[in-house]
Formats: structure tokens, C-alpha cells, sequence
């Protein structure tokens, strides 16, 4: 396992985000950074959970209707 966080890693992109955005000023970034976070954490979950919601909703701590609008707004239902 690689000892780098994801806090880490997530400090490290988002400071190449504002280089990137050379001086100027964002917007809308919480939505957008939630947006990104998001789907790849629902699918990794859903595939670690073979596909069991009520599982993947026990492990993300969210009640499984909640999961599953998730995985609706992010197109991840099969």
C-alpha cells in the first residue's frame, strides 16, 4: 500500500489546480471537487462490493436510497 494519503494526494492536485489556473480566480469548486470525488469513490465501492447496495451503503455510512440516487446522478446503475 502506498504511503501516501488520499488527503495527500488530494493537496497535491488541488495545488496544481490553482497553478493551472495561473492567477485566476475559481469558482464553483466545492460542487466541482465533490462532482470528481464522487463517482470514482461510488464505483470503487460498488465493484468492491460485488454490486450489493445495502453493503456498499453500510461501508459508505449512507442509507441505501441515498446510495442509490447517488449511483443513479452519476450514471453507475447497471
Amino acid at each position: 500500500m502506498s504511503k501516501k494519503s488520499i488527503e495527500d494526494c488530494v493537496r497535491a492536485n488541488l495545488e496544481g489546480y490553482f497553478r493551472d489556473l495561473c492567477g485566476t480566480e475559481p469558482d464553483g469548486m466545492y460542487d466541482m471537487l465533490v462532482r470528481v470525488v464522487e463517482r470514482p469513490l461510488l464505483d470503487v465501492v460498488m465493484t468492491r462490493a460485488e454490486g450489493n447496495q445495502s453493503r456498499a451503503a453500510q461501508w459508505l455510512g449512507l442509507n441505501r436510497n441515498t446510495l442509490r440516487k447517488k449511483l443513479v446522478e452519476h450514471k453507475l446503475l447497471k
